[in-house]
């Protein structure tokens, strides 16, 4: 019996033109070898109907062209299914995709669908809507509903929508509840994470794991605007971990976070309005994703990683930079310990 692979392709995500994509993927799959399907996204939440009626029709595997939205759309409609979810990155981020290694690469994605192999990892829910790479709220998510708003995509755009609102965001109060008590924060933001980056190898929680059945939360606290240089280069080289300055981190299977109003929150990047009560909780083994089994591969070398990183910050406007209170670029050299 032959093995139904369904391919749903957001044609418009992270500005890559997807007009080869089927004749790629004919490539990798004929021969008659696979039941194959080709479907194009043509508005909103369309992967998650897409993924749901492939899921009904015994579908083995799904797999999401596109980038993290795209990706969120067609997982949620798999938990809990048989049908399996595999990942061609093709947004501006691919955090979820970076976080498992699957390669960037259009080709080499295409070959781990074929050879990879299928792993049962965690997903989150926050007020009952799945995520599966990160959710919060504060300075992230305001940055994340400008950006969504944005005709520019990319790292370079989603700087400049950070640094935009930088001098000007007030932290608000949380109180955080679990298990283990109540807490109250002034944070700039909290993240909640079951993998470990945002995406563009930005990693708010270095650490996480999609199979140990918690979330990392990372929560950052005010600071001085002359530190937001330093504090990005910890973002992007891991850095963002317990006993670092303005930086708080633990781990939860749940909690309750109360804040002081309604407001937005992020899921997987995309903005989403929520009452101050907001419920998060990981569910285990609850979605299959074809993974790479090669655990050194796509491991970039640091100094390629902070380069890919730090050199679109000099093409920042310098208006821009100037609402950081420093020249971003000269505070991204480490510190002598």
């Amino acid at each position: 019996m032959r093995k139904k692979i369904w391919f749903i392709i957001n044609p418009v995500s992270g500005g890559y033109s997807k007009k080869i994509v089927a004749a790629m993927i004919n490539e990798f799959f004929g021969g008659g070898k696979y039941d194959l399907r080709i479907c194009e996204t043509a508005y909103a939440g369309h992967g998650a109907v897409l993924a749901t009626m492939a899921s009904e029709n015994n579908v083995d595997t799904v797999v999401a062209i596109g980038g993290d939205g795209t990706i969120n759309e067609v997982a949620r409609s798999l938990v809990h299914t048989d049908t399996s979810l595999g990942i061609v990155p093709c947004g501006s981020g691919n955090g979820l995709a970076r976080h498992l290694r699957i390669p960037l690469d259009f080709s080499e994605a295409m070959r781990l669908i074929k050879n990879g192999n299928v792993v049962s990892l965690d997903y989150g829910l926050v007020n009952n809507r799945p995520f599966f790479c990160t959710c919060g709220m504060g300075y992230d998510a305001a940055v994340s509903y400008k950006f969504s708003s944005s005709t520019k995509r990319g790292l370079k755009s989603y700087i400049e929508n950070t640094l935009v609102g930088l001098a000007k965001y007030k932290p608000e109060a949380y109180t955080v509840v679990d298990k283990k008590g109540r807490m109250t924060y002034k944070a700039f933001c909290i993240a909640l994470a079951n993998a470990s980056q945002y995406g563009n190898n930005a990693y708010i929680a270095p650490e996480a794991s999609m199979t140990d059945g918690l979330m990392d939360v990372t929560v950052i606290e005010p600071f001085p605007l002359i530190e937001a240089g330093e504090m990005a280069y910890m973002l992007f080289t891991g850095k963002f971990k317990e006993g670092v300055k303005h930086i708080k981190t633990f781990r939860s299977d749940s909690l309750t976070i109360v804040r002081q109003h309604p407001g937005v929150i992020h899921c997987d990047g995309d903005p989403m309005k929520a009452q101050s009560v907001i419920e998060v909780k990981i569910v285990p083994s609850g979605l299959k994703v074809i993974t790479n089994s090669d655990a050194s591969a796509h491991i970039e070398p640091l100094i390629r990683t902070i380069g890919e990183q730090v050199m679109p910050l000099v093409a920042v406007p310098a208006a821009a930079l100037k609402l950081a209170g420093q020249t971003i670029v000269g505070l991204f050299k480490p510190k002598d310990n």
